[in-house]
């Protein structure tokens, strides 16, 4: 290999090293909606939890929702090897949530893995319910705690600044999009039944007596059908008998 050639690799070895060395972490504890996470609505979200380690398993994670922005609403989905439990903490200043008065929300989420944890190469998704989401914030920042299977515990829980750097250990962060019509808990306006227009009784009938007819006549062309393929096959067996006699003749 001639010199100037060695001399390239060296160089982007070099700078590729730096860059890995002077980045922050490639993967770290983040929240992810299912869908839109709307302003005081409720979402369905994802904990994604990656093993940052390649000789030990992530065995435990607990994330801790803001006091600022209290949830009265966080369910847990069931996770196949992991055990759940919810902490719910008493309220300063009660939250009024569908005409009723709320004095606890869910202030952390533990899970403890049962089996062998999430091992090293893998991640792992944690399923939660919110709502009632705030309506007077842009994000909820989620601190977390990751431990593994050797005792070393990694803490997810500083928050990102607008226009500086990703911290080393950032806290996940649910983004929040704009207020949605039905955000007090009604179900979504693509969900909802569209009212009926003027005269739809009539064009139901109307559509349903067309189908019973479709499927009389369907159902006619199939047994004439059947019916053509055993008179052929009896037709076939007669041919062959008498094939055979006058053979024997």
């Amino acid at each position: 290999m001639r010199t100037s050639a060695r001399l390239g690799i060296l160089a982007v070895t070099t700078v590729a090293g730096l860059a890995l060395a002077s980045s922050p972490a490639l993967a770290h504890v983040s929240v992810q909606p299912e869908g839109a996470a709307a302003k005081g609505g409720y979402a369905t979200v994802n904990v994604k939890v990656p093993n940052e380690r390649p000789n030990a398993s992530t065995t435990k994670v607990e994330v801790s929702f803001p006091a600022d922005h209290p949830l009265a609403s966080v369910m847990p989905q069931a996770v196949p090897g992991w055990t759940i439990e919810v902490t719910r903490t008493k309220l300063a200043k009660p939250l009024t949530l569908h005409g009723k008065s709320i004095t606890e929300a869910v202030s952390k989420v533990t899970w403890t893995a049962t089996d062998k944890g999430i091992q090293p190469g893998y991640f792992q998704k944690f399923p939660l319910s919110l709502g009632q989401l705030p309506e007077d914030a842009d994000e909820l920042v989620l601190k977390a705690l990751q431990t593994y299977d050797n005792k070393e515990v990694v803490r997810w829980i500083e928050p990102p600044v607008a226009g500086q750097e990703e911290p080393e250990h950032p806290a996940a962060v649910l983004k929040l999009s704009a207020a949605a019509d039905d955000h007090h808990g009604g179900a979504p306006a693509s969900n909802a039944p569209s009212a009926k227009p003027s005269g739809s009784d009539d064009h139901d009938a109307d559509k349903a007596q067309a189908q019973a007819h479709d499927d009389s006549e369907h159902g006619t062309e199939r047994w004439l059908g059947i019916a053509g393929i055993v008179l052929g096959a009896a037709g076939l067996g007669t041919a062959l008998v008498t094939s055979r006699r006058r053979g024997n003749a």
